[in-house]
């Protein structure tokens, strides 16, 4: 169950929080105020109602292999794409064959994104991207390929309860507490924090961008709420960069943007994280930054728009997201007035790494 949610604009710029020991400030929801609580009442009740329906097995249909549910309770990005695939190299390294599905947001071509990104990375990876996962799978696994698969990998499962799964992950953005929000509508929550209590396992992440007193308050709060302690807590690190220019793709270190002027963009879940690690790496050379609402398809109005800011800001580089160059990579090289460079993302875990493989691999049999 998910709901639009506004975000900024191409023409508004966004600047990361700041680190504190004091508890975040609530994010103000799509409708503020009286009637966002009111509706929000409402929700609440829906979502209760539906869960009560998954609990006694209601429209929940169980696959004939295991499946691990990758998911969160609010809107925006909390590093799933970089878990999931953490978890499907865990499970390759096992000697498993998992295969990935997810709903496949504003898919175009029958491939989201995130599927684009998986298929980059894992290249004989089985992915389903639509709607309706169920069917998606059955279809796969009756074909060659899909009778290889032995379990399945759910990208933004927790809420989809239409399947059964083995172990449901719950990531939760160290930087935005849940336990700080409200529920769509007057906040950002999907679902409350007392949902927590069916997950098998819980991950804190963005780690890099909260204090260890905030990441300690949160593993309380998860406690309290009935859900299990956190098995890990995990930062996003950039070990490189891909440049695209238009002789080519080149492959660089971080310190190729030294003494380069830069414009960040981003039209992902969650902006902050990003802009951070472009903000502390770059310092003042980061010249100007676009939030776009988040998977925007980057049409031919938004591409001029990003290219007149470029020139404007007389920047020397376009910094972006691997999400993001799956679309920005449809416009022909020539558009761009300079190089377009992407960091290479890795997870990175601050603890809990070896307990995450042992939970991941016992989802699954192994």
């Amino acid at each position: 169950m998910t709901s639009p949610a506004r975000a900024p604009t191409a023409d508004e710029s966004a600047s990361p929080p700041a680190q504190t020991d004091a508890p975040p400030r609530r994010r103000r929801g799509p409708v503020p105020g009286p009637l966002g609580r009111a509706l929000a009442s409402l929700y609440a009740r829906e979502i209760g109602r539906r869960n009560a329906l998954y609990d006694q097995g209601e429209g929940v249909t169980r696959l004939d292999r295991p499946v691990i549910s990758v998911g969160n309770l609010s809107v925006g990005g909390t590093g799933k794409t970089p878990m999931v695939a953490w978890i499907v190299r865990a499970l390759m390294d096992a000697g498993k064959r998992p295969c990935v599905a997810m709903r496949g947001y504003r898919a175009k071509g029958g491939i989201s994104d995130e599927a684009a990104i998986y298929q980059r990375l894992f290249l004989d990876l089985p992915i389903v991207a639509q709607p309706d996962r169920g069917a998606g799978l059955r279809d796969l696994f009756a074909t060659r390929a899909g009778r290889l698969v032995d379990c399945v990998v759910l990208d933004d499962g927790f809420q989809h309860r239409k399947i059964a799964r083995d172990l449901d992950i719950v990531l939760l953005d160290a930087s935005r507490s849940p336990f700080e929000d409200r529920l769509l509508p007057a906040g950002w929550l999907r679902e409350p924090p007392g949902s927590l209590a069916r997950a098998g396992g819980v991950v804190l992440t963005h780690a890099e961008l909260a204090s260890p007193e905030a990441i300690e308050r949160i593993g309380r709060c998860v406690a309290e709420s009935g859900g299990p302690s956190p098995v890990a807590v995990t930062r996003h690190a950039w070990t490189g960069l891909d440049v695209q220019r238009r002789s080519g793709e080149e492959r660089h270190e971080l310190d190729w943007l030294d003494g380069q002027r830069v414009l960040a963009v981003c039209a992902i879940g969650n902006p902050d994280a990003f802009l951070a690690e472009a903000r502390r790496l770059l310092g003042d050379r980061l010249v100007d930054s676009i939030v776009m609402r988040d998977h925007d398809s980057y049409g031919v109005s938004a591409v001029r728009r990003l290219r007149r800011r470029t020139e404007h800001a007389r920047a020397d580089v376009i910094l972006t997201t691997e999400k993001d160059w799956v679309k920005l990579a449809r416009a022909p090289v020539d558009v761009w007035p300079c190089p377009v460079a992407r960091p290479r993302l890795e997870l990175k875990f601050d603890g809990g790494s070896e307990a995450l493989r042992a939970l991941v691999l016992g989802g699954v049999g192994s």
